[in-house]
């Protein structure tokens, strides 16, 4: 039987639900990667599920150095 790695959520933690730009489809609790910034205009955000930061090994942009 898989052992589960992760810690479940608290009742009252917000967790984010988007679009995960690596396996493209909705998931719960996304995380942005990667900002990517235009000179003129809005830039755009890329944001990953758990499962994908794990597979794809991704660090958060808030945890990243």
């Amino acid at each position: 039987m898989p052992e589960n790695t992760q810690t479940a959520a608290l009742p009252n933690t917000p967790t984010g639900y988007g679009w995960c730009a690596w396996h493209q489809g909705n998931a719960r609790g996304v995380r942005l990667i990667s900002a990517v910034e235009q000179c003129s205009g809005p830039g755009a955000g890329l944001f990953a599920c758990p499962s994908c930061r794990q597979a794809y090994d991704l660090v958060p942009f808030a945890d990243q150095p």
